[in-house]
């Protein structure tokens, strides 16, 4: 079984905020996070599938590749524990 993961991260130089997942490229979370840092990435919030509900983006199938499930100009949208990110939206579970 892969490990599923889900980050929202900003990239304060290029402006530009997204809800990517990785469902199997990584081991751990911090390698994922790691990775997106690594590109320039601010990471403004992490958690596997326990971590959050899907809200309207469905999980991706098992791969070696990232998924981008949404992006936008500027930094995403949190209200509380739920991310937006052009329409695209989840909920973090507490």
């Amino acid at each position: 079984m892969a490990n599923y993961f889900r980050i929202t991260a900003y990239h304060p130089t290029e402006d530009v905020g997204m809800i990517v997942d990785s469902n199997g490229k990584f081991e751990k979370l911090w390698q994922f996070s790691a990775f997106l840092v690594s590109k320039g990435f601010k990471i403004l919030a992490v958690g596997n599938e326990t971590k959050f509900s899907e809200g309207n983006i469905p999980k991706a199938e098992e791969s070696d590749k990232l998924f981008l499930r949404a992006c936008m100009k500027g930094n995403p949208e949190q209200n509380g524990s739920v991310i937006e990110v052009n329409g695209k939206s989840y909920e973090m579970k507490t």
